[in-house]
């Protein structure tokens, strides 16, 4: 029987309060939603609030199924209501890569259902009118010269055989122009991503889902789950739930409630900074349109401003369950090192949050039964593709398997020695490449 997923819930939060980050602060944060008590049945049961779990809940609910989501927090608190808001086109590999792999037309596919990826995040903005500052336009930006090619290669590939004539290569002097950093080479800019207020979109489609009849019941951390001949019975402390179909959208969460998706999927840690508000004159000395940025280091600097003209930056990763004892401080050298004219700016949130990776950077689908579903490992990439995977899943509970199929398809290989070993290990391999990032 699958175990608790306790374990990772309480290490660095406590239970039902939002982190201290700008996100926090600036949504417009409704209370809190009761508790599961007592005994509910169900048609599908979803375990997390994030972007997976929400979409879920919104897509099953409109067609008019029994939906119970459960959360250990709150809706949004994990990575999805901290992270760097970025909505990117594409999968996690570059398309290049994916040919490679998979090849040309599994690659095909899976660019396919990313880039449906983001007109599903921007149709259910409009659709439900979340007010989230979304705001169009990504920059990837290469740290170095020899990357060029390699970007360059993409950028082409993207636009000849894959119809993307938003996206278009940046030499150095055109990088410059828009981001002004001594760090980078040149790069690309892709219009058709896009980037987000994330809490605010998390906790519109809670919204949307609860308005087409979805149940969401917060701080009810699952302690396990088992089949019965009646269906997928969920223990937690003050109840317990009854569905014919169980989805599992914990990510970073999971822990040791379902061990076989566990193996594949790693929690990781990573933090971000939110500077004080800057005044118009300098933020568009630093990036002069509003695009986020995501550079081409393996531990990546991810940045973008504001509403209010504060500079949001992420970078720097580590490997322990704990969160550093100053967040500001760990992420200030990591924000210098791109824009050193910031030296003086004061530093006025920071905050932590777990995401999940697996070992080849795409998401992990997965059905460990035939009535549970799952689907988390975004690695960095969930805003858009976790967001579709919600929406994917219930297809296939309603029987459209094919994008889920495609998904699933994708090879997902287990950690190195289980979940025991898989921490140590990866520690050494981004100690190699946080090594060959600063070479």
């Amino acid at each position: 029987m699958p175990g608790t997923a306790a374990g990772l819930l309480y290490h660095n939060d406590q239970a039902g309060s939002y982190p201290d980050s700008w996100y926090a602060a600036s949504a417009v944060i409704p209370p809190p939603l009761a508790a599961l008590q007592g005994r509910l049945e169900t048609d599908v049961c979803i375990v997390g609030a994030g972007y997976t779990g929400l979409s879920a809940a919104l897509h099953l609910a409109r067609s008019g199924l029994r939906v119970c989501v459960l959360d250990a927090h709150r809706v949004g608190f994990g990575a999805s209501g901290r992270n760097g808001g970025q909505v990117c086109m594409g999968q996690r590999l570059d398309q290049l890569q994916l040919e490679q792999k998979f090849g040309q037309s599994h690659a095909h596919q899976l660019w396919d259902i990313a880039s449906d990826a983001v007109s599903l995040v921007r149709s259910l903005v409009r659709e439900y009118r979340i007010n989230c500052d979304l705001q169009d336009g990504i920059i990837h930006a290469d740290h170095r010269a020899r990357f060029l090619a390699g970007t360059r290669a993409a950028v082409d590939r993207l636009q000849q055989d894959y119809g993307q004539d938003q996206i278009r290569f940046l030499e150095r002097d055109e990088l410059r122009a828009l981001l002004n950093s001594p760090l980078y080479f040149g790069g690309a800019l892709d219009l058709a991503g896009a980037h987000l207020h994330p809490l605010n979109y998390a906790l519109g489609l809670a919204r949307a889902a609860r308005d087409n009849g979805a149940v969401i019941h917060e701080n009810s951390p699952v302690l396990d789950y088992q089949n019965t001949a009646n269906g997928v019975e969920i223990r937690l402390a003050g109840g317990q739930v009854r569905a014919s179909q169980l989805i599992l959208a914990c990510n970073g969460y999971l822990d040791r409630l379902e061990p076989a998706v566990a193996r594949r999927v790693l929690p990781l840690n990573n933090y971000m900074v939110a500077t004080e508000p800057l005044s118009e004159t300098a933020m568009r000395a630093l990036i002069r349109e509003r695009y986020a940025v995501a550079d081409s280091r393996f531990v990546v600097n991810y940045y973008r401003f504001s509403a209010d003209r504060r500079l949001l930056f992420g970078g720097g990763e580590n490997y322990s369950f704990r969160f550093p004892a100053d967040i500001r401080a760990f992420v200030r050298p990591h924000l210098l090192k791109v824009f050193p004219q910031l030296a003086e700016v004061r530093l006025d949130y920071g905050w932590g949050g777990t995401l999940a990776i697996t070992v080849n950077r795409m998401p992990c689908f997965m059905r460990p039964q035939p009535n549970v579903w799952s689907a988390s490992g975004y690695s960095g990439h969930g805003v858009a593709m976790a967001t579709m995977a919600g929406r994917i899943m219930a297809e296939a509970i309603q029987g459209t398997l094919e994008r889920f199929d495609i998904m699933h398809e994708v090879p997902m290989r287990p950690f190195p020695g289980g979940t025991m070993l898989r921490s140590p290990l990866l520690v050494l391999a981004m100690l190699y490449y946080s090594l060959r990032d600063r070479l």
